[in-house]
């Protein structure tokens, strides 16, 4: 079948790991990619857990080969808002040389292409330079909670030298790009209390802690006017760059032409953060605290007078290497109870975790990661540290002793988790490319 038609199919499932009424959905991609797995010459098997199930494949072992084991999500996020796409998200369409549908970029067309690039180097030479393993699970958008057991229970089966992994962006410009290093994070809700229902703001107003007012005081008092994080201890572990790293950015940075493409890629005039670092070592080599959302109040049209009787807000801490997510968690909540105005009680409820991730790009397997990406698509790779997480890598280098190599695929406007994702077709035919290239250089 064509490759474009082989991914319009895979990305018709609404596999969407977060909402309940998708579970038939999820169960039915799972499916599809047990059959495809095994058309192509593997050993596929479909593993039920708690929540959505994972498919492993394999090739026929030989002990005398490399075991190179490549991971990838089936799982989407929900579609919504859906009046932002141009068509349905689950009907893929292809329009100025990008496939446009909900999981295009994370991570169907990405673990696609190398479903399919085992698949031509199998037709091709009949077998694989190495060992290949296929973990593709079904709960990465939900933090993977049943992933870690699983990996455990599996360990003697997934045992291998290496992870290939393709779940992240090429750099701006769509340059080819090996992702050497992740943010962690760590997520909590607040929620400030004050009167026992909501009062009137005239009666009571001057005398009646306002919950709103408080919480945007304690909001307030994460970061100084130089965009520091005033947590105690909150950068006591930050690794601190290595000589070889700040060349690799002042590279990307001179690459990209410094902060004009960054901001048009986000829409923005200005950009900002913490003081004595560039744009690049603050959106991946520095930890943050954001606030993700707030609310409390009247949130209609007009204006209610009313002192509301609770407020709420919620953070993430992106965190860097060696900073340990549970630590940072509970800096945090002895400095905001220790924030907090009288007159209202804080409630603090603690979200996901996952810890930063780092490999050596320039050990063996980071060049043949290198040298695949220049293969296919024609450019010496950019090095980069990327903002996100993807809190697994830590765990499969706790439980599997391996490290993980990120060859990004997704072009850097794919839109992600936004209406009208996609993926240039390009990048997804040179995944393909990148495939084969790479687990001829992982054989050495």
């Amino acid at each position: 079948m064509d490759p474009l038609e082989e991914l319009r199919s895979f990305l018709r499932f609404p596999s969407v790991s977060t909402q309940l009424e998708h579970a038939p959905d999820l169960d039915s991609c799972a499916e599809w990619l047990q059959e495809k797995l095994s058309l192509i010459g593997l050993t596929a098997a479909i593993h039920s857990t708690p929540g959505s199930p994972v498919v492993v494949a394999a090739s026929q072992h030989d002990p005398q080969k490399r075991t190179v084991l490549i991971y990838g999500h089936y799982d989407v996020q929900p579609p919504d808002p859906l009046a932002g796409w141009t068509t349905p998200p689950f009907q893929p369409r292809i329009e100025g040389g990008r496939i446009y549908a909900r999981g295009a970029a994370d991570n169907k067309g990405q673990i696609l292409a190398h479903i399919l690039g085992v698949a031509e180097t199998l037709r091709e030479k009949g077998s694989l330079p190495v060992n290949v393993i296929f973990l593709i699970e079904g709960e990465e958008e939900i933090g993977s909670p049943n992933l870690a057991d699983f990996l455990r229970e599996h360990r003697e089966e997934l045992a291998c030298d290496v992870v290939a992994i393709s779940d992240t962006a090429m750099a701006p410009d769509n340059k080819p790009a090996l992702t050497y290093a992740l943010r962690g994070i760590t997520a909590m809700e607040l929620i400030v209390r004050g009167p026992a229902r909501d009062l009137h703001s005239g009666l009571f107003g001057g005398a009646v802690a306002n919950p709103v007012t408080a919480l945007a005081r304690l909001l307030a008092s994460l970061h100084d006017d130089e965009g520091r994080v005033l947590i105690p201890g909150f950068y006591d572990a930050v690794r601190p760059l290595e000589p070889w790293e700040s060349e690799a950015i002042d590279k990307l940075e001179k690459t990209l032409g410094g902060d004009a493409a960054i901001k048009e890629l986000a829409g923005v005039t200005e950009l900002c953060g913490e003081k004595g670092f560039t744009t690049i070592e603050r959106i991946g080599a520095r930890p943050t605290a954001e606030l993700n959302g707030i609310g409390g109040g009247y949130q209609g049209v007009g204006t209610k007078t009313v002192l509301p009787k609770e407020a709420f807000a919620k953070l993430t801490f992106r965190l860097v290497a060696d900073q340990d997510p549970a630590m940072i968690l509970a800096a945090a909540e002895e400095y905001l109870r220790n924030q907090t105005p009288a007159g209202v009680l804080l409630e603090i409820i603690t979200g996901h975790s996952g810890a930063a991730y780092q490999s050596d790009p320039n050990s063996h397997d980071g060049l043949a990661a290198r040298k695949a990406l220049a293969g296919a698509f024609g450019a010496e790779p950019l090095l980069l540290r990327d903002g996100g997480s993807i809190p697994i890598l830590a765990t499969l280098k706790e439980i599997l002793g391996v490290d993980s190599y990120l060859l990004g695929l997704a072009n850097p406007d794919c839109r992600i988790h936004s209406p009208d994702e996609n993926m240039l077709i390009e990048n997804f035919l040179g995944g393909i490319r990148m495939n084969k290239i790479l687990l001829e250089e992982l054989a050495h």
